[in-house]
């Protein structure tokens, strides 16, 4: 299994059914492939889309269908389009259950960054900022490390993106959680060991007894 959808496939067993959802730009769109159609999920886009769904087949595309990152989608019966300034009145009022989103780094603190790399350009902050604010809960959804460097760290060295703590993290590795005392490491990766998950991450975790593998099963609901 790939390591993007170990993680997308974690990542849906979060989202509870009947909840309002927004994916970020790139590996949290692939979330969506692994939501049971009978949940009742429905992800929302910044851009201003409630009921997104996954990538269409190959040659059924709609260049005017696209997600905030303008790659282009499909979207579930009953779809609504709207203007960006009401999707981002839901994102700020916190009306959103839950928003996935990527990360360059997420410290000890929960604290994450994820919108800009100084002396990069980039095309604009997206929505980061409000939904990380704004969403009830913020799961993480990214590789362990980049190019061999851990991305879970002491303190981010990247401007960050709020200073409310994320509610979870989820990776190629492991699922860990930010808590008061310190990031506990609930889950590992099929065939990853608790001693390859510390060593590929340069901020201190909190180990308390055996930690269960991930379940990855074909059910991507989770419980009401």
């Amino acid at each position: 299994m790939k390591p993007e959808e170990i993680i997308q496939r974690r990542v849906a067993r979060e989202l509870k059914p009947n909840s309002l959802v927004n994916l970020g730009i790139g590996l949290p769109t692939g979330v969506a492939k692994y939501i049971d159609e009978h949940a009742n999920v429905l992800f929302e886009s910044e851009n201003g889309i409630v009921g997104l769904a996954a990538k269409p087949p190959e040659g059924m595309d709609d260049p005017d269908l696209t997600d905030a990152g303008g790659g282009t989608v499909s979207a579930v019966p009953g779809a609504a389009t709207i203007d960006s300034a009401y999707s981002f009145g839901l994102i700020r009022g916190g009306h959103l259950d839950a928003t996935v989103l990527g990360a360059l780094e997420v410290d000890e603190k929960g604290m994450l960054a994820n919108w800009v790399v100084p002396g990069k350009m980039v095309p604009g902050m997206g929505g980061a900022m409000d939904l990380v604010t704004g969403a009830r809960r913020v799961i993480v959804a990214m590789n362990h490390t980049a190019k061999g460097a851990p991305k879970i760290v002491p303190k981010c060295t990247l401007p960050l993106t709020s200073i409310r703590r994320i509610s979870l993290i989820v990776t190629d590795m492991a699922v860990i959680e930010p808590t008061d005392a310190g990031l506990v490491l609930r889950e590992r990766a099929p065939g990853v060991t608790v001693e390859q998950i510390v060593a590929a991450t340069s901020a201190k975790l909190i180990v308390e007894g055996e930690v269960p593998e991930m379940d990855l099963g074909v059910a991507a609901v989770a419980a009401a």
